[in-house]
């Protein structure tokens, strides 16, 4: 069963591509007319292509590994930030720092010092400091939280980035397709879907056509969340119940012998006599 349907798209308008003058001709089979001087997105390939995308990203999810969402427009930023918490996945809403994915030893060290100025806080070591001297620690913490605190906890590089507006997000796509991290993205009538591993063709800039996708491809991710989860039970019920059979062997073994020995016991008593 699909995750989306056409109705559901149509309605979120997500089948409003670009004017035909600013098309991009590599877009042409997700087009499916032109109307008004304005493309129209062929939505049933959406639906095909988001169901996709969700398959791919629930069995990304379901190996236990992280999916970066990237949205910095202002219509998609707070709806990611939403969808992406929603499945405790990293996301970058704010601003794409340059080198994030192919300098990330460097980023990792930018939230260390985040997470140390914190600590140095809490413990007191800044209570000596003068007004001033505080007020700077504070503002770089601030804007350290402002664009690296939703990837705090992404500690190695994710498996596979989530783009709204792949034009605008093109650094970020330049720097998975170097290494070699699969895309998935959100491809407007304007835009160059060759780099995208995974292209969704629909309308990147209403705030509904982005949310209505991301809560489809969340959900397939919660599902193989879900499906971890339960894998994981099963694994430790299968342990402890493999435990209790090698415990309960030697039991019975000593048993056994116990009444091995009691039998020749009972024989050799009336030799004895």
């Amino acid at each position: 069963m699909s995750r989306t349907n056409f109705d559901q798209l149509l309605q979120a308008g997500c089948h409003f591509g670009h004017l035909k003058r600013k098309w991009n001709p590599a877009m042409a089979p997700y087009i499916f007319m032109e109307r008004n001087g304005i493309h129209i997105i062929d939505l049933n390939k959406t639906v095909a292509k988001i169901d996709e995308a969700a398959e791919a990203l629930k069995q990304i999810a379901k190996s236990g590994k992280k999916v970066l969402f990237v949205a910095t427009k202002k219509q998609a930023k707070d709806v990611v930030a939403d969808k992406a918490a929603s499945v405790n996945m990293p996301y970058v809403n704010e601003r794409w720092a340059g080198g994030m994915l192919t300098n990330f030893p460097t980023i990792r060290k930018a939230v260390k010092k985040m997470t140390n100025i914190d600590k140095l806080m809490n413990d007191g070591t800044f209570a000596n400091l003068s007004k001033r001297e505080l007020l700077q620690v504070t503002r770089q913490r601030a804007k350290l939280e402002k664009n690296l605190g939703s990837i705090a906890d992404l500690t190695r590089l994710p498996s596979a980035l989530f783009v709204i507006d792949v034009m605008k997000e093109h650094i970020a796509v330049k720097e998975a397709n170097r290494l070699g991290i699969p895309v998935f993205g959100i491809v407007d009538t304007n835009s160059e879907p060759k780099n995208i591993d995974f292209v969704i063709p629909a309308n990147d800039d209403a705030k509904d056509s982005v949310e209505v996708i991301l809560s489809a491809v969340c959900g397939a991710i919660a599902e193989g969340l879900e499906e971890r989860k339960a894998e994981k039970a099963d694994e430790k019920a299968a342990a402890e119940q493999a435990e209790e059979v090698a415990d309960a062997k030697p039991k019975r073994a000593h048993k056994a012998r116990k009444e091995e020995d009691a039998e020749v016991e009972a024989e050799e008593a009336p030799a004895a006599e």
